[in-house]
């Protein structure tokens, strides 16, 4: 068994029940695991002298799309609108390859290390000539190369422009299709078990590029495999007009028709739910990844946090594609977050500690696991550690717990650990030569935007 000793840490926010936070803190991991938490001294294999820094819970990102990093800042696309956005951005997507997969992940995954982010959903469904086996080998290798928590999803699309959906045909399979690749991904990938490394949902695109029969099917599919539902829902009046107009119901209505709600369903976005659909996603435990960056740049709304905490509704913090965010950083997530809802909500609005606690423990629900998303024996030896003793940091740190929402962090964080194993070291990755993969990313970038 190895083990990783956290010594004498100034500050441990833990984001557990009662909130503790303890001071002059000692954590034990073994093999993966948090062993103990307190003032004991301890031995272990390796020591990180934590005497000048908070450590935090892994921060945990629940909706990705880890291939759209080479497709951001593209001025062609920057003024658009999620539809003609979308179509746009089609025509650079349909060119996707397991290489182009990989090193887009590794730039992306390799950010949310940096920034404190320890676990990793992607909501991929873009798969040329339904080549999905390749490209999701590159994601988990990208993952298994950074040492990062991925949460991985076979993501599917039926509806073509001719049929009336937006992506080319290149992009789209058939039901049937789809569902034995999704079997195939699921028992190839999916690993159930406590401190899990890789995960996969299943997870549709959205009710404008999938039909009703591959929802459906893909519900029952998920269930009879015991594994998570996602899609996009709610994001863009024009996505609720779509639904209003070609099945003559809301979004949410049509959706839990065909059997997505429940406690293993979580929606992007979910901005404009009215009263009534609140109240059903809390009564139902169906969850929604905010991804409060990405909803203003593609000026889709402000989702309503503020009465989905109230209410008890299931809410994790995401980054949301690349693309429509043009980073990969839930720090900044975090406190955009926190901005965004006080100017909107004034003293109704979530705290900054309340925002963290969305981002491990409410992202942790939202994707199912009980095993990570706060500091404590028994739970994933999950964290990261920023030194106090810097410029930017001078009298932030009277509120340790709010202030990566009210003061913000900037990044990169000093060290991030997952699974026990120190991934991210003075600000660097540990598992891969920075340096190296920039240059052999930027070049199959330029490759992929060329063809």
């Amino acid at each position: 068994m190895s083990s990783l000793l956290i010594q004498n840490a100034w500050a441990v926010v833990t984001c557990d029940d009662r909130d503790s936070l303890l001071e002059n803190a000692n954590i034990l991991i073994r093999d993966g695991v948090i062993a103990y938490m307190g003032p004991e001294p301890q031995t272990a294999d390796e020591v990180l002298d934590a005497g000048r820094c908070i450590v935090y819970p892994g921060l945990i990102n629940t909706h990705h799309h880890l291939y759209q990093t080479f497709s951001r800042n593209l001025p062609q696309v920057q003024n658009l609108e999620l539809f003609d956005w979308l179509t746009a951005l089609y025509e650079i997507w349909k060119n996707l390859d397991g290489e182009a997969i990989y090193h887009s992940s590794v730039v992306g995954m390799g950010e949310l290390l940096k920034t404190g982010c320890t676990t990793v959903f992607d909501h991929h469904y873009v798969f040329p000539g339904g080549n999905s086996g390749a490209l999701l080998d590159s994601q988990f290798a990208a993952a298994r190369d950074l040492g990062v928590r991925m949460y991985a999803s076979r993501g599917s699309m039926d509806l073509s422009r001719k049929d009336g959906g937006l992506p080319p045909d290149s992009v789209v399979q058939t039901v049937d299709e789809i569902l034995r690749d999704c079997q195939r991904a699921v028992e190839k990938y999916h690993a159930p078990s406590f401190n899990s490394m890789g995960m996969v949902a299943l997870a549709p695109c959205s009710p404008f590029s999938v039909s009703a029969e591959l929802l459906r099917q893909s519900a029952l599919l998920a269930r009879s495999l015991g594994v998570r539902l996602h899609t996009h829902l709610c994001e863009t009046k024009d996505e609720e007009n779509y639904v209003l107009e070609k099945y003559g119901k809301r979004p949410l209505a049509y959706m839990e028709d065909l059997g997505w709600v429940g406690p293993d369903v979580w929606y992007a976005h979910g901005i404009h739910f009215n009263d009534e659909e609140l109240k059903l996603l809390a009564d139902t435990g169906t969850g929604v990844a905010h991804c409060p960056i990405s909803n203003m740049k593609l000026s889709s709304g402000v989702c309503r946090i503020p009465e989905m905490l109230s209410l008890g509704v299931p809410v994790g913090l995401a980054v949301d594609g690349s693309a429509s965010n043009d980073g990969s950083n839930l720090l900044e997530e975090l406190r955009a977050a926190y901005l965004l809802h006080r100017l909107r909500s004034s003293e109704k609005a979530p705290s900054g500690y309340d925002l963290l606690k969305i981002a491990t423990r409410g992202s942790a629900r939202v994707l199912g696991r009980e095993d990570i998303g706060c500091l404590e024996p028994g739970k994933a030896g999950d964290l990261f550690l920023i030194r106090r003793d810097r410029l930017e940091l001078v009298g932030a740190d009277l509120d340790v717990r709010s202030m990566l929402g009210t003061v913000g962090f900037k990044g990169p964080v000093d060290y991030t650990v997952v699974n026990g194993k120190v991934v991210v070291r003075e600000g660097r990755l540990t598992g891969i030569d920075e340096e190296q993969a920039v240059r052999e990313a930027q070049t199959c970038c330029q490759a992929y935007l060329n063809r």
